[in-house]
């Protein structure tokens, strides 16, 4: 019996990991949310974990009274998550936190020697130089979970020592596709959140409506398939039917397809190598009928060409980009900002702020803190 650990627990990618791991009968022993803490009690009460950490530390009361008795222990804060991350006994961490949150936790992982099930993009995005690296030092497994990069690392399967030409990155397009700069001047929280073809969290939706997602995945696919900037072309792929591709020396293009559910590489990474049944719907090409691929609109959607430009800069910047976005999509749905000023944002910030070579983790987390803090200036001038 496989044994895992899961970041995240309650939100979109946890809970269906936790449908996954009952339906094949794996033991969780820890479980980690950031503020559900009634969510988070009914899972480690149903699971019988070992502990059970909260996020957010005013939480941690109400958790202690919720498995008072249980045996279970109960974390909070940082620390509580990087606890988690290093316990004995687990085969594999699901890390499936939102944002920068979700760094240190799969550094001490790593550091643990325990292998990672990936679904937290600001880990590699703000430090994947370093991250990388200490896990081919200790050769320490890391399984993307992202439709995208899942869908890259199947093309793969098989093709050790071919060469890589070119990764396709497939983008949905998200909402907004094809709409002008003025079009989206009054977009409002509401109709930003809504995906055509996935449901997701509050924070990497709105990242979807403003192509930063697919910015993120770009820098994401460069650290875990050792590939430059060059090597990958973003496509449009509106039917999110092709969850990207490989191109090969031979002009070979391999692609991953399926019905657009994350249940599908949730599995793919929790039980690698092996495929056994999962229960999601079945790909039909005749009912869907045509597929369609077309270019990214880079000037309009400005966060992913920030994002592109940071990582072709490298060193703290892309930690910088990440920051700042996260400042920006929290102002946007507090409704302090509008969606257009998420990009104005996150492209100013990567055009001015400092960056150097990261050494260390403090690197990363002092870069993600300034570009958080010129953010918030930002905010409040343009709300001034």
């Amino acid at each position: 019996m496989q044994t895992i650990s899961i970041l995240g627990s309650t939100g979109s990618i946890g809970t269906q990991a936790l449908q996954v791991a009952k339906k094949h009968n794996m033991k969780v022993k820890a479980v980690a949310a950031a503020s559900n803490v009634g969510q988070l009690a009914e899972q480690a009460l149903e699971l019988g974990v070992s502990c059970a950490c909260i996020f957010n530390e005013d939480k941690k009361a109400e958790l202690d009274e919720r498995l008072s008795g249980s045996g279970i222990k109960t974390l909070t804060g940082m620390e509580g998550l990087k606890e988690i991350a290093s316990l004995d006994g687990v085969d594999k961490m699901l890390n499936s936190v939102v944002g920068m949150v979700g760094f240190e936790p799969t550094l001490t992982a790593i550091r643990h020697g325990t292998p990672v099930a990936l679904a937290n993009k600001e880990t590699l995005v703000a430090g994947g130089d370093l991250v990388m690296r200490e896990a081919a030092e200790r050769n320490v497994p890391i399984y993307p979970v992202d439709s995208e990069h899942s869908a890259i690392f199947q093309a793969l399967q098989g093709n050790k020592g071919n060469k890589i030409r070119k990764i396709i990155l497939t983008a949905s397009g998200g909402p907004f596709f094809g709409k002008t700069r003025a079009e989206l001047e009054g977009v409002t929280v509401e109709q930003a959140l809504h995906h055509p073809n996935w449901s997701m969290g509050r924070k990497i939706t709105t990242d979807s409506a403003t192509l930063m997602n697919k910015g993120l995945e770009f820098i994401e696919a460069m650290h875990l398939f050792g590939v430059n900037a060059d090597q990958i072309e973003i496509v449009v792929h509106r039917q999110s039917v092709v969850h990207s591709a490989v191109e090969f020396e031979d002009n070979s293009v391999i692609a991953q397809m399926g019905v657009p559910d994350m249940k599908i590489p949730i599995q793919y990474a929790l039980l690698y190598p092996h495929r056994t049944e999962c229960e999601v719907g079945r790909l039909s090409l005749t009912e869907i009928g045509s597929l369609t691929f077309e270019k990214p609109d880079y000037d309009t959607f400005d966060c992913l060409s920030s994002c592109i430009k940071a990582i072709r800069t490298g060193g703290t910047l892309p930690a910088s980009v990440n920051g700042a976005n996260e400042a920006a999509v929290g102002a946007f749905l507090d409704g302090r900002i509008g969606f257009l000023d998420i990009g104005r944002i996150v492209k100013t910030v990567c055009e001015t702020a400092e960056h150097h070579e990261v050494k260390n983790e403090a690197d990363v987390l002092e870069a993600d803190r300034k570009a958080r803090a010129q953010a918030e200036k930002l905010i409040r001038e343009i709300n001034a």
